[in-house]
C-alpha cells in the first residue's frame, strides 16, 4: 500500500496537535539517539529536532514518498528506509517515538516490548494511535465496502485494522520491563467544512487500503456512496460545518530511572 504525503498534509496541523501532545508528556530533559518511528513527511520529525537538536533525531519510514518529503522539509536529517517490524537500532535510544503508526503493524503490543529491551537506562518509550475504529468514519468504510460491486475485496472485514488492545494489556505487559508505564485516551474534536473534508481526511490515511482494494475503475463511485453515508452521520453544526470526533491512545514508558 502506497501512502501520499501530499494528502496526509492536507490537515498538517490537525495532525501534528497529537504528535505535539506525546512528545510533552515525555520525561527527558536531554536526549542524544532519538528515533521517529513511522516518520511520514517530517513534521513529528520537527517536533523532535526542535526540542533535542538535529543532531540526536533519526527518522524513520517504509513509504518513499514520504521519506522525500521529509527530507526536503529537513535537509541534512538522517531519514531511512526500514520497515519497523523488524528494524533494530544498532545502539541503545534514549527515545522511541511513534507518532499514529504502530497501530499498522501485527502484534505491535509484542514490538513496544522488544523496543524497551533497545531503551539505554532511562529511555522512553512514546506512542499515540488512532483508537477511531468504533468512529462513523471507519464503520462507514465497511458499510460502503459491503455495499457496491467491489464487495468480493472487502468479503470477511480482510481489510479491517486490528482493534487497539485495552488500556490493562499495555500496562501489563510494558510494565515487565519498564519502571513506568502511562496510558490514557485523549478525544479530538476537529471542526471541518463539511463531509467531503472528513472524506479528505481519511484519504490520507484509513481510506487508502479500501480504495486500493476497490481498485481505480471504482473509485469515484466508492467515494460517492461513503462520501454520502459521511453526510449522513455527520451533521451541520449551525455554522454549517461538521465535528469530526477523533479519539487516539497514548503510551509512554520509561526503563528506569529519568534522566
Amino acid at each position: 500500500m502506497a501512502w501520499s504525503a501530499t494528502q496526509y498534509l492536507k490537515f498538517e496541523e490537525e495532525r501534528t496537535r497529537p504528535a505535539r501532545d506525546l512528545l510533552a508528556q515525555v520525561p527527558l530533559e536531554k536526549a542524544t539517539r532519538i528515533f521517529d518511528l513511522g516518520c511520514g513527511p517530517g513534521n513529528s520529525t520537527e517536533l523532535l529536532i526542535d526540542r533535542f537538536g538535529a543532531a540526536a533525531v533519526t527518522g524513520l519510514d517504509s513509504d518513499p514518498d514520504m521519506l522525500d518529503k521529509a527530507r526536503a522539509r529537513l535537509p541534512g536529517t538522517p531519514f531511512v528506509k526500514a520497515d519497523l517490524a523488524t528494524w533494530r537500532p544498532d545502539q541503545p535510544a534514549d527515545l522511541f517515538y511513534a507518532n499514529a503508526v504502530l497501530q499498522w503493524l501485527p502484534d505491535h503490543l509484542s514490538l513496544m516490548e522488544r523496543l524497551l529491551d533497545h531503551l539505554a537506562p532511562g529511555g522512553v518509550l512514546a506512542v499515540q494511535m488512532p483508537d477511531n475504529l468504533d468512529e462513523p468514519t471507519h464503520l462507514l468504510m465497511e458499510e460502503t465496502g459491503a455495499a457496491g460491486p467491489w464487495a468480493p475485496a472487502f468479503a470477511g472485514g480482510r481489510l479491517r485494522r486490528q482493534r487497539l488492545p485495552s488500556p490493562a494489556a499495555y500496562l501489563e505487559r510494558l510494565s515487565r520491563k519498564a519502571t513506568r508505564v502511562d496510558v490514557w485516551h485523549t478525544v479530538y474534536y476537529h471542526p471541518m467544512a463539511n463531509a467531503e473534508a472528513i472524506v479528505e481526511w481519511v484519504k490520507g490515511t484509513g481510506l487508502r487500503p479500501y480504495l486500493d482494494a476497490a481498485g481505480p475503475d471504482n473509485a469515484d463511485a466508492f467515494l460517492a456512496d461513503y462520501t454520502a453515508r459521511i453526510a449522513r452521520a455527520y451533521p451541520p453544526m449551525a455554522d454549517g460545518r461538521v465535528l469530526l470526533r477523533f479519539p487516539r491512545l497514548f503510551v509512554v514508558a520509561v526503563k528506569g530511572e529519568v534522566r
